[in-house]
């Protein structure tokens, strides 16, 4: 395995009267991007890796637009990788509804010169899967050697399997499922939580310092519910620093992130179900768990396998041993790298 082939940069895309799901359209759709690789002549060899939640689509190399370190998935995209460079195109796309660039709550409506706030139209899953093909579609990609991605970027992997059962040869969901529980739910508490911050306004706090209090506090409850302690012990082995290090990723990410995007993609998961269109799947999938996934843990996996199974799917699944738990996929690489190298070397192969 050779290093990481450097520096990337943000590339941008955009989609103009982008229709959504539920039939409103956004007059402009922004997607910001990076690539990794070069596209084969025939447009055949491209991975798409989209990202979790709260994360970006900074997965590999380094780009100074994000702090020039490396990216999440570094340990698994790039040349002689698992993610074979060398050998495939990949893109990684930012989210619609993300903080990162691509179109969200902050963007300016053009109906209306204010930023959208809580006026963001409710996108979906699919909305976002749909804007992402798109972008490959202007970018010359034909088909699709692999969807992956880790959290809500699994979520995405799934709904590719469903919604273009044929532009790809395979998916890779990690640390994530094919349907959302509870969200209702969730997203009434999201909320309640944002209305305690008196920046909040109902979502219109832009002249108000961003509603980053609360959002702080969030941030600092997701850093541990997704294993930040863990994977701080060895550095930081006294409590207190460990502490102070959380809170300090905490509020870097705050001054990157607008609240109103918790609300949009947490919204965008409502009636996020896959499991229904199983039969749809074309795509061999190799699903990866978490053995210390609070969020995602390994006891929902037999019913996965199981409904892919009876779908007639040719699945298989992969659990991680580490203990940094829903943050594992990234710096655990070593860990299931070489699951996920076997699992793409003969469609790699295939590519000639």
């Amino acid at each position: 395995m050779r290093a990481d082939f450097g520096t990337v940069e943000d590339r941008t895309f955009f989609i103009p009267n982008f229709r959504l799901q539920n039939g409103s359209v956004l007059p402009t759709a922004k997607i910001v991007y990076e690539i990794y690789g070069r596209r084969a002549a025939d447009g055949r060899n491209a991975v798409l890796i989209a990202h979790g939640y709260t994360s970006s689509h900074h997965a590999a190399g380094r780009n100074q637009a994000n702090g020039d370190l490396p990216g999440w998935w570094d340990g698994l995209i790039g040349p002689g990788k698992a993610i074979d460079t060398d050998k495939l195109f990949v893109v990684s796309s930012n989210m619609l509804g993300s903080s990162f660039g691509s179109t969200n709550g902050a963007s300016i409506d053009p109906r209306t010169g204010q930023p959208y706030g809580p006026d963001f139209p409710a996108i979906t899953v699919y909305d976002i899967v749909s804007a992402q093909k798109a972008l490959l579609d202007a970018l010359g990609v034909e088909h699709l050697v692999a969807v992956a991605g880790p959290s809500y970027g699994g979520y995405q992997a799934f709904q590719w399997a469903v919604a273009y059962p044929d532009f790809m040869d395979a998916v890779v969901p990690v640390v994530t499922a094919p349907k959302a529980e509870n969200v209702e739910q969730r997203l009434a508490e999201l909320q309640a939580r944002l209305a305690a911050d008196p920046e909040w306004n109902g979502g219109r706090y832009y002249e108000r310092g961003g509603a980053k209090t609360v959002l702080t506090e969030l941030r600092v409850e997701m850093l541990k519910r997704n294993g930040i302690e863990a994977a701080l012990a060895s550095r930081y082995p006294d409590r207190e620093s460990r502490e102070a290090e959380i809170r300090k990723q905490a509020f870097d990410w705050v001054g990157r992130w607008d609240t109103n995007s918790l609300v949009i993609l947490r919204r965008g998961t409502i009636g996020y179900d896959t499991v229904k269109d199983f039969a749809k799947i074309q795509a061999k999938v190799l699903y990866v768990l978490c053995r210390t996934d609070r969020l995602f843990p390994p006891s929902i996996a037999p019913g996965v396998m199981r409904n892919l199974a009876a779908a007639g799917v040719d699945a298989r699944y992969f659990e991680i041993d580490s203990n940094l738990g829903h943050s594992a996929s990234g710096p655990e690489h070593a860990k299931w790298s070489p699951v996920l190298r076997e699992f793409l070397q003969p469609l790699i192969a295939k590519l000639g």
